[in-house]
């Protein structure tokens, strides 16, 4: 009898020990859906991290993991022989090729600029492609997302476009994220957008509220999903203007933020005051703001807002130049992509928007709101490294600056 009594006693506490969250049981910190932060930098430059994965390497893991569905979504997406996105494209196929049922949802308004490997796609059995013609459905704006989905239990979003250059020749920023309501709330975004795609009433979803609990790092983060354009999504409660202002409106040391392009106007040339206001309000309490750009920014009619917003030590802009490739000039290349926000070394936003009005109003992108100093801090320290980089300058208020030449032609 004792020895069945402790067998007994010993099998309840296996059993207690090995319990999941559905069970009754909480689970550590180690074992709840995770984040992973995900980099791509330009070749020949010093801004490679060797504790970030890059996207080059986990898109095509994520995508050869999928058993049962795989939904794209991307603004386009533009191949080349060779490069770094082929080995993504053809884990694709082969993901249909195994049985996965595969959806592919682009831009309309960049399909006849990148139509190749949309075309390729499209011709592959298992594969359905759509795209989403953004201005006559929304009303205006593009599809800028960048994200996917497998098996409706992992995501991927970021700055990255399905580009080639995007995995080699330009510096981006991306989370590889197994938080189901997150990984949800862009299903439903996905679900939404590809019955529009072609006039299909969108379908019902639920709310998705948050934040959720996520390990990163071995530590316990809060995640909430950052989506736009207020009008078109799922859940209303999810847009990111408001989440972000209210972010900066609640620091008390410090906002970094890095984006590709910084504008407090539209695209029509109305005002976008939100977010620079809020940024000021912050400098003006005495938080240390600095925004980092690429030198896109110093295109006549960005660069003048820029030089007006820069006034340090409170509010100091930096434009970064990523120097030409040995191998020759790429159109559309060498530039620093990556979106993101850390406050405080706290909390943090990571997306696909750049900070002109129409991205937050008329345009489709996801993002996150990470809160936990686990993550804050890696995302600052990856700040810290391009800012402090020699690719940085600080903007001359009274400089006349002369814009890259990005596409290569005269």
């Amino acid at each position: 009898m004792p020895l069945r009594l402790n067998a007994l006693l010993l099998s309840l506490v296996l059993s207690l020990a090995c319990a999941t969250p559905g069970s009754g049981m909480r689970a550590s910190g180690s074992e709840l859906p995770g984040l992973e932060l995900v980099e791509s930098s330009p070749v020949e430059t010093t801004l490679d991290h060797a504790d970030i994965p890059d996207a080059w390497q986990v898109w095509p893991e994520m995508v050869n993991g999928a058993t049962r569905t795989l939904d794209v979504a991307q603004f386009y997406v533009s191949n080349a022989p060779g490069s770094r996105l082929e080995p993504v494209i053809q884990a694709i196929e082969a993901a249909a090729d195994r049985g996965v049922k595969v959806r592919v949802l682009a831009e309309e308004k960049f399909y006849t600029q990148y139509p190749e490997t949309l075309e390729r796609l499209a011709k592959r059995p298992g594969v359905e492609v759509r795209r989403l013609d953004t201005a006559k459905v929304f009303g205006g704006g593009v599809l800028h997302a960048k994200y996917f989905v497998v098996d409706g239990r992992e995501a991927y979003l970021g700055s990255q476009n399905f580009d080639w250059r995007a995995l080699e020749h330009i510096q981006e920023l991306g989370l590889r994220i197994r938080v189901p309501e997150v990984v949800r709330s862009m299903a439903d975004i996905f679900e939404q957008d590809w019955a529009l795609a072609v006039g299909a009433p969108a379908p019902a979803t639920k709310t998705v509220g948050g934040p959720f609990p996520a390990s990163y790092s071995g530590s316990t983060v809060q995640v909430t999903p950052a989506h736009s354009p207020e009008r078109y999504l799922p859940d209303p409660a999810t847009w990111d203007l408001p989440k972000l202002v209210k972010l900066i409106d609640g620091t008390k040391r410090s906002v970094r933020v890095q984006l590709l392009t910084y504008k407090a106007k539209s695209r029509d040339g109305g005002p976008f005051p939100e977010l620079e206001e809020a940024l000021k309000r912050a400098a003006a309490r005495g938080v240390k703001v600095e925004l980092l750009l690429a030198d896109w920014g110093k295109r006549k009619g960005t660069i003048e807002g820029l030089q007006a917003l820069h006034a340090p030590p409170g509010l100091t802009v930096k434009l970064v130049t990523i120097p030409q490739w040995s191998g020759g000039f790429i159109p559309f290349a060498r530039v620093v992509h990556a979106k993101y926000m850390v406050v405080d070394g706290e909390q943090a936003w990571v997306g696909t928007s750049n900070w002109e009005r129409d991205y937050f109003t008329q345009s489709r992108n996801v993002g996150v709101i990470v809160e936990g100093e686990a993550f804050a801090n890696q995302l600052e320290r990856f700040f810290q490294d391009t800012w402090t980089s020699p690719y940085a300058t600080e903007v001359d208020p009274k400089a006349t600056y002369t814009p890259p030449n990005v596409s290569g032609t005269p």
